[in-house]
């Protein structure tokens, strides 16, 4: 009698164990191996089907159980899983015949998920700066100063404090890289929301400056430590006992270049730190260069704090007056009021001295010059003798009248007005009680709905990945907007006399600040 099997440890094939990162329902088959290595820590050797099915997070559960067992053989297949008959639940010779089988981690599957914790734990660390670290490496360092000084050091103790050593150094420089890491990402507001990085920039600037001051203090210390371990080669002899304690533990096959490999170890580990803690041949040490990056990021997070409050102030930057002009020139009706907006945004202006009079204008216009013809073969430029001469086209006599310009203030008063009075029209139509859906807005005229586009695309640009709620505030500081998410979803539609405008339905409230509307 025989019994359907799969392989009893499948070996697999370069880098297969991790190819279930690569095809469609990773999410499953990440949630699956993470049931098992729960499981291996609560020392359980085996799993059914319905046991994984039940372990699984309820929003991870493929619909049935049978999409499980296919995920399961693919797993097996893959090598990150071993499936072997489950007779025990077997009663009559048909559930003999029938595929039953229980799981377990192989080899290559435990090792693929230790890779891809250590993974992402590295990418979740923010790391910190360890002052503690500091204080244990001069501690450590002291030690071995007492162990070179005896005749006869104890060659264990001396593997130990080197041990010791290497592994606080290795976790306060990777600590270190790790939270220079993220603190540029939260001077950059990557993922920091502005009310958190507020709250939080007075506690990490008292932090930077408290490293620093530790970092000077007692990187001087240990650069004297490490001066004097040095001084008449007295590190040597310890590195070299420290090589031959480990390679006593080498096999015989490797037991006749194992004391050497392990020197040349011990020895780059050293030459490690003392790089980090003193400046040698031209290069400044790593400590150096750290505390001059936690120095420079405290003006940065000012400089941060200082353009968040001038944002809350309604002051407009720069890439606000840049926006603006982008929008004006796509709203010029052609290219003549276009080369207008240009020249008065950015004040480029003809060569006074190069006056164009109306007989020019009509040549041109009569005869056009091609703008591919080379300036060789055009009609020359007829310079004024005056100019030639003096090098001043300025005539001389009595000057100009001064204009009246009270006709054209009068205009551009009335304009200001009326652009006003529409902006305020629009700002109170806008303005909702309360939260509302976005779908009830209605019908909205010209000015309120570009109004409204505007303050729409101040939101979504705060908006990041998995947010369920934001606040902005309009470039002139005049109105907030608050917008939340709906769990139903649905569609949003705001009929304006150019069309409809269609978007995923959202909960919003619209606040005029201009009349204290942010006390509310």
């Amino acid at each position: 009698m025989t019994a359907t099997t799969i392989s009893r440890e499948p070996l697999p094939y370069g880098f297969s164990p991790f190819a279930h990162l690569t095809v469609q329902n990773t999410d499953l088959y990440r949630q699956v191996m993470g049931a098992f290595v729960v499981a291996k820590e609560r020392f359980a050797v085996h799993l059914r089907p319905e046991d994984v099915y039940t372990a699984l997070p309820a929003e991870a559960r493929p619909p049935d159980l049978d999409a499980l067992v296919k995920a399961l053989e693919s797993l097996v297949g893959w090598g990150n899983l071993r499936a072997d008959p489950d007779t025990a639940r077997v009663t009559a010779v048909e559930d003999f015949y029938r595929k039953r089988f229980i799981y377990q981690l192989t080899r290559a599957g435990e090792a693929a998920e230790e890779a891809l914790g250590v993974y992402d734990d590295a990418l979740g660390r923010r790391g910190a700066l360890q002052a503690v670290a500091l204080h244990d490496i001069i501690t450590q360092l002291r030690a071995l100063l007492v162990l070179a000084a005896e005749e006869e050091p104890d060659r264990a103790k001396i593997h130990l404090a080197l041990d010791v050593l290497a592994s606080r150094f290795a976790a306060l420089a990777d600590n270190a890289r790790a939270f220079m890491g993220s603190l540029q990402q939260t001077i950059d507001l990557h993922d920091v929301g502005e009310e958190v990085f507020l709250a939080y920039k007075d506690r990490l600037i008292q932090y930077l400056e408290r490293f620093i001051q530790d970092l000077i203090t007692l990187g001087g210390r240990i650069a004297r430590l490490i001066l004097e371990l040095e001084d008449a080669g007295r590190i040597e002899p310890l590195l070299r006992a420290a090589a031959v304690r480990e390679a006593a533990d080498a096999s015989p096959e490797e037991a006749d270049h194992a004391e050497g490999e392990a020197y040349q170890r011990w020895y780059g580990r050293w030459t490690g730190l003392a790089a980090w803690f003193i400046s040698r041949e031209g290069r400044e040490s790593q400590a150096r260069l750290l505390r001059g990056r936690a120095l420079g990021a405290i003006p940065q997070l000012l400089a941060v704090v200082r353009s968040l409050n001038e944002r809350r102030a309604g002051r407009s930057d720069r890439s606000a007056d840049f926006r603006t002009l982008a929008r004006w020139f796509a709203e010029a009706p052609d290219d003549d009021a276009r080369h207008r907006l240009w020249r008065t945004a950015f004040g480029l202006y003809p060569a006074r001295h190069l006056t164009v009079d109306a007989g020019t204008l009509a040549a041109r216009a009569a005869l056009p010059v091609p703008t591919a013809t080379p300036w060789a073969d055009a009609e020359p430029l007829r310079i004024s003798p005056q100019l030639r001469r003096t090098g001043s086209y300025e005539r001389r006599g009595k000057p100009r009248r001064v204009e009246n310009r009270e006709e054209s203030r009068r205009r551009l008063a009335e304009v200001a007005a009326k652009q006003a009075a529409e902006t305020a029209a629009a700002r109170a139509r806008l303005v909702t009680d309360g939260i509302t859906r976005l779908s009830g807005l209605g019908e909205l005229d010209p000015a309120s709905f570009g109004l409204f586009l505007q303050l729409l695309g101040d939101a979504l640009a705060t908006w990041r990945p998995g947010m369920r709620h934001t606040v902005a505030t309009s470039n002139d500081g005049s109105m907030g907007i608050r917008l939340s998410a709906l769990a139903d979803g649905g569609t949003a539609e705001i009929r304006t006399a150019g069309g409809a405008f269609r978007g995923p339905d959202h909960l919003i409230e619209i606040i005029d600040l201009t009349d204290g509307g942010e006390d509310r």
